[in-house]
């Protein structure tokens, strides 16, 4: 066939796919409502034993999906069929397009089965475990987590000086939000919007970013949604709706959590938006899904984050976010974040290998839309040909590339040091001063 053919096909089952999964919503299907960590958090303080929050298989029937599973995995089914049939089982797009299908199967799978031991099965093979190894490497994830944990754990972290308080309300965090998402992507692209509905203090759309109206923000709060639910999450999206042809890369099936969540707190580090209790919040995300696949109940992990210092709210929000989807009594659970964790690994991981393997263009293409790291080589490929667009909005450090080759050339040599013998070196030195040394403030 013509490369016009090819084309014409290729964006008609991509569209296909599009409309397919357009009545899924993950989050909204599995999120609680507000009131049952109220009730929770009440009956804790008054009962101080094990409690649970009142999530019953009845809640998950009153949150009707607006879907049928079984129609949707049937019409699944026969897209994957017609991929392979119009374009050709070895197509390489054609096969990305056909484990995007794949995965909204198992998705449809996950959600009809809420609260159930199913769900979590469904969730570890589209999501992961936090028992898998990363890639090319022998440590599991549960490993590095606690690896992680540690360090931001350390007292050194409260020492650093700086506070930024949540002096700004939801209605004063949208404005400034918005100015600041303006500079990066132009006026009218992009909008900030209340919304009480969600879990987290902010999540992303299409073209658009959600604050939690519950919640308070500080100036450093504000810095990491610009870079992490903008210049990432909404970013991909409208390079993806750009796409004239490969248009499935304007949507996120789970195979690509991993490399978004990972790719936001990539540009949360690059940018130096993060700080030390968020980033233990994203390792913490770790254990809490190992402690729920060891079957640990809600009860039990969130007292365990409260014993090593979180607060309540904190403990609440690690520990539902692991059971919204699942049973608070053990068992069935949602394993969606290590995907942050993982995914920051991995992309560090490629960016390194990108430039020591002597192919540093690839690294933009990271934004080409809902990619996976596998992804972009083939599109690469078709980069050239004319089939998939580079990304038209890019975070400067991978609009310009020479900082990143630069950064990761240098961590690549560095990461063969021996650290621990270096930290012996400097011990000596170290030890009178680690209860006393602070940051000075700017």
């Amino acid at each position: 066939m013509s490369i016009e053919q090819y084309r014409e096909k290729l964006r008609s089952l991509s569209d296909r796919l599009i409309s397919l999964q357009r009545p899924i919503r993950i989050l909204d299907s599995v999120k609680w409502p507000q009131d049952i960590e109220n009730r929770f958090l009440d009956d804790f303080h008054r009962h101080h034993g094990t409690v649970l929050p009142e999530v019953t298989p009845q809640h998950y029937e009153n949150n009707k999906l607006q879907f049928d599973s079984q129609q949707l995995q049937a019409d699944l089914s026969q897209l994957q069929r017609d991929i392979q049939r119009q374009l050709g089982k070895r197509d390489e797009l054609g096969n990305i397009l056909h484990a995007s299908a794949q995965q909204y199967q198992v998705v449809a799978e996950m959600l009809e089965n809420r609260g159930q031991p199913t769900f979590a099965t469904c969730s570890k093979q589209l999501y992961g475990s936090a028992y898998d190894h990363l890639r090319g490497d022998r440590r599991s994830l549960t490993e590095l987590g606690k690896q992680l944990c540690q360090i931001f754990s350390l007292p050194a972290a409260k020492r650093l000086g700086h506070d930024y308080p949540a002096v700004h309300s939801a209605t004063d965090a949208i404005d400034r939000l918005n100015t600041a998402l303006t500079g990066y992507f132009g006026a009218g692209v992009v909008r900030v919007i209340q919304s009480d509905g969600i879990v987290s203090d902010a999540a992303a759309g299409s073209d658009y970013i959600k604050l939690n109206t519950r919640r308070r923000f500080s100036d450093l709060d504000l810095r990491v949604y610009e870079v992490h639910e903008g210049w990432v999450h909404v970013g991909t999206s409208l390079n993806g709706q750009a796409q004239p042809w490969a248009t499935w890369l304007a949507i996120g099936s789970p195979r690509i959590t991993a490399n978004q969540e990972g790719l936001a707190v990539l540009m949360e580090i690059l940018s130096f938006a993060s700080f030390p209790d968020r980033a233990r919040k994203i390792s913490d995300r770790v254990q809490a899904v190992a402690m729920a696949e060891d079957g640990a109940n809600f009860f039990e992990i969130f007292t365990h984050f409260l014993g090593s210092g979180l607060s309540e709210e904190a403990a609440w929000q690690i520990t539902q976010r692991v059971f919204r989807g699942g049973d608070p009594a053990g068992g069935s659970y949602f394993t969606k974040d290590i995907s942050y964790v993982r995914g920051f690994i991995e992309n560090v991981n490629f960016i390194k290998s990108a430039i020591l393997s002597d192919v540093p263009q690839l690294i933009p293409l990271m934004f080409a839309g809902k990619v996976t790291l596998d992804d972009i080589p083939v599109l690469y490929q078709h980069v050239e040909e004319g089939t998939v667009l580079p990304p038209r909005f890019l975070p400067p450090m991978f609009a310009d590339i020479n900082g990143l080759y630069v950064w990761f050339g240098f961590s690549s040599s560095l990461s063969q040091i021996d650290l621990g013998r270096v930290k012996r070196h400097f011990e000596k030195a170290f030890t009178p001063l680690k209860t006393r040394v602070s940051v000075p403030s700017a």
